[in-house]
């Protein structure tokens, strides 16, 4: 009995040295299997740092069309915050430069605003206020607040200095205003020329005992407004989603394609068609073209659901969309083969083409929007080619640009591809 429980020990050890030697023998599947992990921990990890200095500044266009010396302190004093990236091109630019993705907002500051909003400062949720327009990306939609308050700080600021300062005409004109105003008992009147006399009183007391007494208030108001391809219309947040997953989805669709190659050349079938009079170039390239097609047609699916049941819609050129779609989808099929000529066996191949399609798809921004990146990776992913592609199905959706908007991607894209065809067809191994 014992003998046999020792014979069933060493079988089972046996049996576990085979799994732990054949587990370590690929090295490839091995490393990607630890790195993979890793890599993406380390992503999550950087965007989620509280506090991280290294977070991109937010970009943003400043239109003064007051050019008062208020307005242009408050110019200054949101360019030297640290959260901004402020940049001043005229209104019309700037309001297509939000459309293009390029801006998270414009801001507004309208004539006649240094001297409307020093009286509103004292004058109370009656009185009229500037309006201050803020014109904004609505995929960014998470940044207005932020704008929001980092302009209202630097306007209360500017605004209370300005108030307050000995030389200010609006001062002057606020006793002027109480002087003129009837409805106002004489008792409250005299209160209010001393808190406007003293920085000190005006901070200490407490008016009271009147509906119609002045009070302290955010000296303007804003109105937000999307910036997309119309005037009033509104954005539809499946575009971008859409965008996401299909790019996400469709390449581990050229994963199997990749991995095709590898299980037919493991089966023979590479040696049987080169029996035949074909030569290599035309076996690749047809199998390029094939997974080309189904990737733009599956896409052709995906986006005719989400046209028919999310509203979504091709706000810009319908050939550009067209234009990006089949670039993405040469895209996958190079990606496909690539991959298939790196990871040289189908167990490695799959490993690798996971970790390559999840960092793919997390830098081109399919998770995460790219402009919550810090800067130094907004600027990394641009050497993604799924960066491309979603901003370019973006731009001819929601954002309704025209056809010069889908040429960079469609061309970076068709570039990636060539690289990719070129290295595969290297480097593809004909034999196992």
């Amino acid at each position: 009995m014992i003998t046999a429980g020792n014979a069933s020990m060493g079988a089972l050890m046996a049996l576990v040295r085979k799994d732990f030697t054949l587990f370590f023998s690929n090295k490839r599947a091995l490393i990607i299997t630890i790195a993979a992990p890793i890599l993406i921990a380390a992503f999550f990890g950087t965007l989620m740092t509280p506090g991280s200095a290294k977070l991109s500044k937010v970009a943003i266009a400043m239109i003064d069309l007051d050019h008062s010396l208020l307005s242009q302190k408050i110019v200054a004093a949101m360019a030297a915050d640290a959260a901004l990236a402020v940049s001043s091109p005229n209104q019309a630019d700037a309001i297509e430069l939000v459309r293009k993705g390029k801006l998270s907002a414009a801001i507004v500051l309208p004539s006649g605003f240094g001297t409307d909003a020093g009286k509103a400062f004292f004058s109370g949720a009656g009185s009229s206020k500037p309006q201050v327009t803020i014109q904004y990306d609505p995929s960014q939609s998470m940044v207005l607040g932020l704008v929001r308050g980092v302009f209202a700080q630097h306007v209360m600021e500017t605004v209370a200095q300005s108030v307050f300062s000995a030389n200010n005409t609006a001062m002057s004109d606020l006793h002027a205003d109480l002087a003129h105003n009837a409805s106002m008992p004489l008792a409250l009147k005299r209160e209010l020329n001393t808190l406007y006399d003293s920085i000190a009183s005006v901070q200490s007391q407490t008016v009271g005992g009147s509906n119609n007494k002045p009070d302290f208030s955010m000296p303007f108001s804003t109105s937000a407004t999307e910036v997309t391809s119309e005037i009033d219309k509104k954005y539809n947040s499946y575009a971008q989603s859409f965008a996401g997953m299909s790019v996400q989805f469709i390449l581990f669709m050229g994963i199997d394609f990749g991995v095709g190659l590898l299980l037919a050349r493991r089966l023979g079938l590479w040696k049987r068609l080169r029996a035949a009079p074909i030569s290599r170039r035309l076996l690749i390239g047809s199998g390029i073209l094939s997974c080309t097609m189904i990737a733009t047609m599956v896409m052709c699916v995906i986006y005719a659901v989400a046209l028919a049941f999310f509203g979504v819609r091709i706000e810009g050129s319908i050939a550009g969309f067209m234009g990006v779609m089949g670039a993405f989808g040469f895209l996958t099929a190079t990606f496909g083969l690539l991959i298939a000529a790196i990871g040289k066996t189908p167990e490695a191949t799959r490993g690798l083409a996971t970790l390559a399609t999840l960092l793919m798809v997390m830098l081109g921004g399919a998770w995460v929007p790219s402009f919550v990146f810090p800067e130094w990776l907004q600027t990394i992913s641009l050497a993604v080619p799924t960066r491309w592609a979603i901003d370019g199905l973006a731009a001819m959706t929601w954002r309704g640009l025209g056809f010069e908007a889908a040429l960079a991607p469609i061309g970076v894209m068709l570039a990636f591809s060539a690289v990719f065809a070129v290295i595969s067809i290297w480097r593809f191994d004909w034999e196992e």
